[in-house]
């Protein structure tokens, strides 16, 4: 991947027909992790540990601050938090593709100095098979 204009790496919310922009991101991350099966025993080749192929569980996380584009996006990501409920979300990263899948906003703050403007940071976790589509 060559290098890209942060700006560009988006985060949208499933409305029903579409994908809509959340907000006005200023630092997003986006993690996949997996989690590891050891399987090493007393017969292990050299005491080296050893790991069960295709076992463990997968999971992607999101974390992303910035300014809400408005009133319903505020609306729909605070709904969406105190109800608990899944979303699908898509990630879009340049040059690269497409993540999307349903997630739940496991954090949400606001924050804001008294001369400048109201921030949030929202943080997701998967709640399901995330799918990738190239661009």
């Amino acid at each position: 991947m060559v290098t890209q204009r942060g700006r560009d790496f988006l985060l949208k919310i499933g409305n029903g027909s579409g994908y809509e922009t959340v907000a006005g991101l200023r630092s997003r991350k986006l993690s996949f992790n997996a989690q590891t099966i050891d399987i090493t025993d007393g017969e292990s080749a050299g005491r080296w540990r050893e790991l069960l192929a295709g076992a463990g569980i997968q999971r992607a996380s999101i974390s992303a601050s910035g300014l809400f584009k408005d009133a319903s996006s505020d609306a729909l990501i605070r709904s969406a938090f105190f109800a608990g409920e899944v979303k699908t979300f898509q990630i879009l990263i340049p040059d690269f593709g497409t993540v999307t899948g349903p997630f739940q906003i496991a954090a949400l703050d606001y924050a804001g100095e008294y001369n400048g403007e109201m921030r949030f940071e929202i943080a997701l976790e998967s709640a399901g098979a995330i799918s990738f589509g190239s661009v």
